[in-house]
């Protein structure tokens, strides 16, 4: 079921156990649901356990395919946490219950799943950490849309606003990312025979979200990142081993403005430093009009948001202060010697950006050693921090 035979073995991830202490993390990864990430991982669980491994599932969604639900077999199961939820008796996985048994390694399925509210940690990637940082290695799977990352880019490609995502730095803190690939044809017949939907939904699934385009754009994006991946954990190894000497490192920054919405930038910020840089900068600049007691309430909301989001990212988030945003943008870059520069960019009139002036402009014109790449967005996400002017005058 996986691409090649290249898929890692469990003798593999077994040895890696035994060079250290730290516990280690694998990634299934697949372009869409039904290409057998959960049947892997089920598989591979039963040969670790034949190999003498202590492994456990902390949680399976067989969604109600009963091969996958066989597959379980006498594999032991942590019990799920009962949670009674506006009247309505809900499970979800049991961290404390995973870490009280301590066992080697724990089968985590649905790793972009939103726990019930109320949970210890909202995502069920923050649990993985969470046995993660208590010593328990950790076998994952999730679709490729729901990267972080690549949130927009899929509602381009298939229509469809994916909720429920990961952030690209939880890939990174992976030891292996495997893909696990069938061709689209085979993914299409097996819709078809009610194998991964409901009979009721596979006409609409057909016709949808697994059209072949769509499903042909989401396989190549998994063997992308997948392949992105094995470069950046070769490059490290190489630098670590002295094979060759270390490349300078990028330096991403995503300019964000402290009013709207930045999730946009903040993606591609994101993808842009998981190809070029371990470490990168969400930096917003307030100005007087924004100090705390004079910010509007639904401008300070939404800028605790966009903080929220860019820590999820693994951002480093930066507050600047000053009067006039671009002189704060344009020190803090070559102070820090930022090589990447991620602004939006909205449309503007020639006689606005001439009454105005323009950030980006004068951003290009005094750090020419950095790479900018703007990114279309639209008005209404965007506000202005400078001086009361609109986001848009900002950002161009």
């Amino acid at each position: 079921m996986s691409s090649g035979d290249n898929r890692p073995t469990p003798e593999s991830l077994l040895a890696k156990l035994k060079e250290g202490e730290q516990a280690k993390l694998r990634v299934y990864i697949g372009a869409a649901p039904g290409v057998g990430k959960t049947y892997q991982m089920l598989e591979d669980a039963h040969l670790f356990k034949k190999q003498g491994a202590d492994i456990v599932a902390a949680v399976i969604e067989p969604h109600g395919r009963e091969d996958t639900k066989a597959l379980v077999g006498d594999l032991e199961q942590v019990p799920m946490r009962k949670v009674e939820y506006r009247g309505v008796t809900l499970e979800d996985m049991d961290v404390d219950a995973v870490i009280a048994r301590h066992p080697a390694i724990a089968i985590v399925d649905e790793l972009a799943h939103t726990n019930i509210p109320g949970s210890k940690n909202r995502k069920r990637y923050q649990d993985v950490l969470e046995l993660l940082d208590n010593g328990i290695s950790v076998i994952t799977a999730v679709n490729i849309q729901h990267l972080e990352s690549l949130n927009d880019v899929v509602t381009r490609t298939t229509g469809v606003r994916v909720r429920e995502t990961v952030p690209d730095h939880f890939l990174r803190r992976a030891d292996e990312v495997v893909n696990v690939d069938v061709s689209v044809d085979t993914l299409r017949t097996r819709l078809r025979q009610g194998k991964i939907y409901d009979v009721v939904k596979i006409e609409q699934a057909l016709n949808n979200f697994f059209r072949k385009g769509n499903l042909s754009a989401l396989r190549e994006l998994a063997l992308r990142q997948v392949a992105t991946d094995q470069a950046t954990k070769s490059q490290d190894y190489r630098e670590r081993e002295g094979l060759q000497q270390a490349v300078i490192p990028e330096k991403v920054m995503v300019a964000m403005a402290s009013r709207g919405s930045a999730k946009k930038l903040l993606r591609v910020g994101s993808r842009v430093a998981g190809r070029l840089a371990s470490d990168w900068y969400a930096v917003y600049v307030e100005t007087p009009g924004e100090e705390p007691g004079f910010i509007k309430p639904s401008d300070h909301a939404a800028l605790q948001e966009n903080i929220r989001f860019a820590g999820e990212l693994g951002a480093k988030v930066v507050k600047l202060k000053s009067r006039r945003v671009a002189d704060a943008l344009i020190d803090f870059a070559k102070r820090e010697g930022i090589t990447q520069v991620v602004f939006g960019q909205t449309s503007r009139s020639r006689w606005q950006i001439l009454l105005h002036g323009s950030i980006l402009n004068r951003f290009l014109r005094e750090v020419r050693d950095a790479t900018v790449q703007v990114v279309p967005v639209e008005t209404k996400e965007l506000a202005s921090p400078d001086g009361g002017k609109k986001e848009e005058e900002l950002q161009n």
